[in-house]
């Protein structure tokens, strides 16, 4: 069976929701299998004891006051700050549930 041409109002995908021929987005990533020999090959290279190595560095640099290391080493650890605008929108939307519960519990 041959997929239907791609279209304006389908986006260039079938009715499953896979790319349609011609689509080319459907090609994928050209390099990914280059970046996979690569990827593969640095982590060949680099040894867990390399990898404590550096963080010891980092942490030592940290504690000097290093502020691009301590920036680094509290991502790392902890993972990047969320942008105060999410964390607002989180606590309006707790707010909004509580009281849909409240609403929902007194019905």
């Amino acid at each position: 069976m041959k997929a239907k041409p791609s279209t304006t109002a389908s986006y260039g995908r079938n009715e499953q929701g896979r790319f349609t021929e011609g689509n080319k987005c459907a090609r994928g990533n050209p390099f990914a299998r280059q970046v996979a020999r690569l990827r593969s090959a640095l982590l060949s290279a680099v040894t867990p004891a390399d990898v404590r190595a550096i963080a010891k560095g980092l942490v030592v640099r940290a504690k000097e006051g290093d502020i691009v290391a301590v920036k680094e080493l509290l991502d790392r650890l902890l993972g990047k700050p969320l942008e105060a605008d999410v964390l607002d929108k989180i606590e309006q939307l707790e707010r909004i549930l509580n009281e849909l519960t409240r609403q929902a519990k007194s019905n």
